[in-house]
């Protein structure tokens, strides 16, 4: 019985939210008003700086020369949580920059396709290199991933911002989604 009372009163509860602080305005109100329409809504801009001279840039070559990269980039944490970073590149294989994408616990990590693109589009990579840490510093990919990394590869054919490869690193070495072709 207490349940459904529970379930009763959602509803109710709901309705007096948005009866609140919830409710937006409609475009035929601020329009009678005569009021700026800039004053409800903001322009978005995307600010693009590149720091780097061109000769100066980095090269990928191979899965080595990202782990390399990765390593000195990467946090003292390696062995206590894992997290997910990429590296931003231009259409040289030429490192633009690289992106903290998301911090997990001892035994996983979020890395949000969203966020890993709307960097990759800010920077104005044209390729990325995905990797994230496993403290246990086993390199054996787990099913998730594998499914992260199938996601982001469907995805980038879409965005055309290439996935050239996802690592897995520790302390000591590395497993390249690339190097095994399953990228």
């Amino acid at each position: 019985m207490p349940l459904q009372m529970n379930l009763k009163a959602i509803p109710e509860s709901l309705s007096k939210m948005a009866d609140s602080s919830m409710q937006m305005c409609s475009l035929q109100d601020v329009l009678r008003t005569g009021d700026n329409l800039q004053n409800y809504f903001t322009e978005v801009t995307v600010n693009y700086k590149q720091v780097i001279e061109h000769n100066k840039r980095i090269g990928i070559s191979s899965s080595g020369d990202a782990y390399d990269v990765l390593r000195k980039l990467w946090s003292d944490r390696i062995d206590h949580v894992e997290e997910f970073v990429i590296l931003l590149l231009d259409r040289a294989n030429c490192l633009l920059g690289w992106s903290h994408i998301s911090t997990g616990g001892i035994s996983g990590c979020v890395a949000d396709l969203r966020v890993i693109f709307q960097t990759s589009l800010k920077a104005n990579a044209t390729s990325i290199i995905a990797a994230h840490n496993h403290p246990s510093g086993n390199l054996k990919p787990s099913e998730s991933d594998l499914v992260l990394t199938r996601k982001i590869k469907e995805s980038d054919d879409l965005m055309d911002i290439k996935l050239l490869d996802h690592l897995i690193i520790s302390n000591e070495s590395y497993y390249s989604f690339s190097d095994e072709g399953i990228i």
